[in-house]
């Protein structure tokens, strides 16, 4: 017996490979293209100030996705610095509350550097700057950044003044890239030496008549990876259904997509119909397949888009 079907594997990665663009991509790029020429730019003009970027938006709607992909994209190109090295950029992931010595420790970890975790928080800071310096890292992208805070907590003003402090560091300034829901904009905004330093992007939802045309490419550029057939399901209907079953998510359209395509495929389906993804749906949130947004004919009012977002994660 097995429990690894690796045909439906390869079509799995298969279709989580290809990244479509989207025209936010582009808004991404562009913020963090000035980025790196404000740090360029410092690097030849020494008075000139480092910016960074604050990335929100709601869970699942792509964020860490795009900013992964850009970073990966930066490292990969090499791009050539005037002190002669190619710039790198690393990233942490943030999750639950830390301290401020826990985000110096998680820091040099993503920079490749094991420490005892007895030294003292002065000393981690001043390895991450040595580190950074050393290795040409200009930046660091710190991903669910809204962890580091709390409502009335006398530590945020630590983190927020520490990141400007980054960002200003004479030895070796870093760029920061801090994202996280829209709440973390909030804790940004509170405070003026930091919040001039970052530009915004944010990441929206789902709006169905702003949004239909783009919804369309995904399913049918997600199709064509494996040769399967939508085009008969593509209504207006079944994308108003599709958008709400996933809480207006993009990451959860995505998700709920290549689960339904890679078990068509391996049922040998050539032809997609709403029932796939009813199974899909009814699998992942446990609920009978008979009672889904796909089925239900008052979806709207049956289904509430924040309890499905709560069911099963």
């Amino acid at each position: 017996m097995t429990f690894v079907n690796e045909e439906k594997i390869a079509i799995v990665k298969r279709l989580k490979a290809p990244h479509l663009e989207f025209p936010r991509a582009k808004t991404l790029k562009l913020a963090f293209q000035k980025c790196v020429e404000e740090y360029y730019l410092h690097q030849e003009i020494q008075d000139m100030e480092v910016r960074g970027l604050i990335v929100t938006g709601q869970s699942r709607v792509g964020k860490s996705r795009e900013l992964k992909k850009l970073i990966r994209d930066f490292n990969a190109s090499e791009t050539l610095m005037p002190d002669g090295r190619p710039a790198k950029i690393v990233s942490c992931l943030l999750s639950g509350r830390v301290t401020f010595k826990d985000l110096g420790i998680k820091t040099l970890t993503a920079l490749g550097y094991d420490l005892q975790r007895n030294r003292t928080q002065e000393y981690i800071w001043e390895r991450v700057i040595d580190q950074a310096a050393g290795q040409g890292v200009i930046g660091i992208h710190y991903d669910e950044c809204q962890h580091v805070f709390g409502e009335g907590s006398k530590s945020n003003r630590i983190f927020l003044d520490s990141f400007k402090s980054m960002m200003k560091e004479p030895r070796w300034p870093l760029m920061m890239i801090l994202s996280g829901v829209p709440s973390l904009a909030e804790y940004i905004q509170s405070y003026e030496q930091l919040d001039a330093l970052v530009d915004p992007v944010h990441f929206t939802t789902i709006k169905i008549r702003r949004d239909q045309e783009q919804l369309t490419k995904l399913l049918f550029a997600f199709a064509d990876e494996v040769d399967i057939e939508i085009e008969q399901i593509v209504t207006q209907d079944f994308l108003a259904r599709l958008d709400h079953a996933c809480s207006h998510r993009w990451g959860l359209v995505i998700e709920l997509l290549i689960q339904t395509l890679a078990e068509a495929k391996v049922a040998g389906k050539s032809q997609l119909d709403v029932q796939d993804f009813a199974a899909q749906f009814a699998l992942k949130k446990g609920l009978p397949k008979q009672y889904s947004p796909f089925t239900a004919p008052d979806f709207l009012q049956a289904f509430d888009p924040q309890r499905l977002l709560a069911l099963n994660g």
